[in-house]
């Protein structure tokens, strides 16, 4: 499948701002004579690919900059088009007259993420490996760029067509018999096709499991640090952040809003996020803060309930657990301040509660490791095949719940009409992923979340 595009696009690739050097791309029929027409220095035309040449970009007589460009003939290019990568300095003002001499020769603005569709729609890789490729740009930990380079390599996408070859070979069988109706022949054995779809089911299950592994990887962890005023939330912050980020008072409610950051442990980011204190206020603004903080409580991966073991008794604390609990949220009971007081207070708390000094600092080390272990994974190796995008986790539990209704259907000797119906509804789902089936709508959304220049 072909671009339909005629036009030539241009955007700037690298990122906004004064930097030593710039990438400007071009792709497109006509990228070669749209900077041929400004470019002084070699006929571009007549180059071979993946040649780099030196020269200037003029405007008539005015010259705007020196400048390296790359040039990349077809179908040896990131789009499968003729394209170019202009390299001139970083000046916000080159970067601009440069584009604006090019949109006067005839290219257009590319939108976000057209490049990579483009290649998309060129056969360049499937739709699951050009969402890799915005993972990997955004890619904030280590194991996140792995797991991105291993989708974009086409891990991922190799799963899937497996799982669809063996459908679409069954399918037709069943098809087939569809035609034969009436001489009542079986050309897709009912066993085998039960003991495939079984084989199915398990690599399926394999990849919805690791849903929860990619989904931390790739948008690491939410954690959210709540409590009654002055129970330390805003220390234990800077604590765990190792810096100065929220402000420290002894006044109940000097925190109005969440102030969240994040921390990389052992290859997962956690986004920490200190919030108001819980309590009943007349003060509006306090209120809207504590408003803040449930909303905040709802969306986390994990609650640290932080609570000052010197003004809180154990019935109060249970009280509170029994509010946790009714949230559905994981949670850590975090006793603070625990550098004043004796071990038979602690006690009355019970075995659950995990003490602390975010002030002194006392077994923070014990609190990170008790959250890496909740949270922490093995490192990603080039070849593990995990499942980072809501959209494909949510393909393959669709794709489950078809071939689960095949298997249902064969026990109960429907006929074979219906069980096509669902094994096509199944290649659906997986066709969805990597692009084999899609719509406008689909594609106008993935792409539209990438950067410009990508």
């Amino acid at each position: 499948m072909h671009s339909s595009h005629g036009d030539t696009i241009v955007a700037l690739a690298t990122a906004q701002g004064i930097g030593a050097l710039a990438v400007i791309r071009l792709s497109g029929s006509q990228s070669f004579s749209i900077v041929n027409s400004v470019f002084k220095g070699k006929d571009l035309e007549a180059q071979p690919t993946h040649t780099i040449h030196f020269g200037n970009i003029a405007d008539g007589d005015r010259t705007i900059d020196e400048v390296l460009v790359s040039i990349f003939r077809a179908p040896r290019s990131f789009t499968k088009e003729d394209s170019i990568e202009l390299s001139c300095h970083g000046s916000p003002v080159i970067v601009k007259e440069i584009i604006k001499l090019l949109l006067a020769k005839g290219a257009r603005l590319a939108t976000p993420g057209e490049f990579t569709k483009r290649a998309f729609l060129n056969g360049r890789f499937d739709l699951a490996q050009a969402e890799a490729v915005a993972d990997l740009i955004q890619a904030e930990t280590d194991n996140g760029r792995q797991a991105a380079l291993n989708q974009m390599r086409g891990g991922f996408s190799k799963e899937i067509k497996i799982l669809r070859e063996e459908l679409i070979h069954f399918a037709s069988m069943i098809e087939l018999e569809l035609d034969f109706g009436e001489e009542d022949v079986e050309f897709a054995k009912r066993d085998d096709l039960k003991t495939l779809i079984n084989n199915l089911l398990s690599l399926l299950d394999n990849l919805i499991r690791s849903f929860d592994q990619g989904n931390v990887i790739k948008n690491g962890v939410p954690i959210v640090i709540a409590g009654k005023p002055n129970a330390g939330k805003s220390t234990l912050l800077n604590t765990l952040l190792n810096e100065e980020k929220a402000i420290v008072s002894e006044i109940p409610g000097t925190t109005r809003d969440f102030i969240e950051d994040e921390v990389e442990w052992e290859g997962v980011s956690y986004r920490f996020i200190d919030t108001a204190g819980l309590r009943e206020t007349k003060d509006v603004i306090e209120s809207m803060g504590v408003q803040r903080t449930r909303e905040q409580m709802q969306k986390a991966a994990l609650i640290l309930y932080l609570f000052d073991v010197r003004s809180t008794t154990a019935e109060e604390l249970a009280q509170e657990e029994l509010t946790l609990k009714e949230m559905s949220i994981p949670y850590f009971l975090v006793a603070n301040k625990t550098d004043d007081v004796g071990a038979d207070q602690l006690k009355m708390f019970g075995n659950s509660i995990l003490p602390i000094s975010a002030l002194k600092k006392t077994n923070i080390d014990g609190l990170r490791e008790k959250i890496t272990l909740r949270f922490g994974m093995k490192d990603v190796k080039q070849g593990d095949v995990l499942v980072t995008n809501l959209r494909h986790y949510q393909n393959l539990v669709q794709t489950r719940a078809a071939l689960l209704r095949v298997i249902g259907g064969i026990e109960g000797g429907i006929t074979g009409d219906f069980l096509a119906m669902d094994i096509r509804q199944s290649l659906h789902y997986l066709g969805e992923i990597t692009g084999e089936i899609t719509s406008d709508d689909l594609l106008a959304n993935i792409f539209g979340k990438f950067c410009i220049g990508k």
